[in-house]
């Protein structure tokens, strides 16, 4: 059972050993649930900085995150959100996120203080690592 949603910029925290890291840590040893969107985005941040294709995959999987598809239904909610979210610039990934922490009524983990200021208007608490 996941304890929260994940978002690609508390992995990376996490990863780069950056300030919240030990909460993003506390968090994925709860259990992580993260959208294949936001795997998506971490693996592309990763590969940027010269992390191969298979090692990147490897590092995501050690996560232990359970990842779930972006499916039809997800991608319609994390699409209507553009409506509360517009204004404050959030990505799709973030709004893939923001879509799965609300089906599963789990907390969403992330570095993005701006998701605060929604969160209540679109129905998901945020848990912010710094």
């Amino acid at each position: 059972m996941s304890a929260c949603v994940i978002d690609t910029s508390a992995i990376i925290a996490y990863l780069n050993e950056e300030p919240g890291a030990v909460i993003a840590e506390e968090w994925l040893d709860k259990g992580a649930a993260v959208s294949t969107l936001c795997v998506q985005e971490a693996i592309t941040i990763l590969v940027r900085r010269g992390v191969d294709r298979d090692a990147a995959a490897e590092v995501m999987t050690a996560l232990g995150v359970k990842a779930y598809p972006l499916d039809f239904d997800l991608a319609v909610d994390g699409g209507a959100l553009i409506t509360q979210t517009q204004s404050k610039g959030l990505s799709h990934g973030d709004r893939a996120c923001l879509a799965l922490a609300r089906k599963l009524k789990l907390p969403t983990v992330t570095t993005d203080r701006i998701w605060s200021e929604i969160a209540d208007e679109v129905g998901v608490k945020v848990v912010l690592i710094r």
